[in-house]
């Protein structure tokens, strides 16, 4: 088995979505009713299936650019996480979150050798835990802070918005696959 061809790292701070609007995605974090966030991530869950059906699944469309399977199976790990932060968020007072190197996981679990339809099974039994995490919200339970392990503060809402936005521009980044959602799952 050889490693496959590392994929540059985002080193971006993507918090600057929960304020305006992202320019490659659409994503307009005002447009999203919190009491919404679980039923627009299984959405997006669902526009992942025939993305992970097509042929061009397992196919990389250069050497350094994830294929729609690396990318189903990061935004599988990432429903993990965010349903383990909002549960610890949900729990505890202003929880600081262990780091996660995305990069690191999708290496040390070989996304790239991970087969499309278990990864399709798995993103979606993920989406339906964290969705269901978020329908469980309590009113008051909104504005719960928690702080990431740079620094970066949130709320329940704020990290459900965030983390609704990672997975819509993973969508959005898989669309020259045939069958992909152009609008990332976020249609009504």
């Amino acid at each position: 088995m050889t490693t496959p061809t590392e994929i540059e790292p985002d080193t971006k701070d993507w918090t600057w979505v929960l304020e305006r609007p992202c320019d490659e995605c659409g994503f307009d974090p005002r447009a999203v009713d919190v009491a919404d966030l679980g039923r627009l991530i299984l959405a997006n869950a669902e526009g992942w299936q025939p993305v992970l059906a097509s042929a061009q699944a397992a196919q990389r469309p250069t050497p350094t650019t994830w294929s729609p399977t690396e990318y189903a199976a990061h935004v599988r790990d990432v429903h993990r996480m965010f349903f383990g932060r909002v549960n610890l968020m949900l729990a505890e007072d202003d929880p600081v979150f262990a780091n996660w190197d995305q990069d690191e996981t999708a290496l040390a679990e070989r996304y790239d050798l991970q087969v499309p339809a278990e990864v399709a099974a798995g993103l979606s039994i993920a989406a339906g835990e964290v969705a269901a995490a978020y329908d469980a919200v309590l009113d008051d339970a909104w504005s719960r802070r928690g702080t990431r392990s740079n620094g970066s503060e949130f709320t329940v809402e704020t990290i459900g918005i965030y983390h609704l936005h990672d997975v819509v521009h993973h969508l959005w980044d898989v669309r020259w696959v045939a069958g992909a959602q152009a609008d990332g799952g976020m249609a009504g």
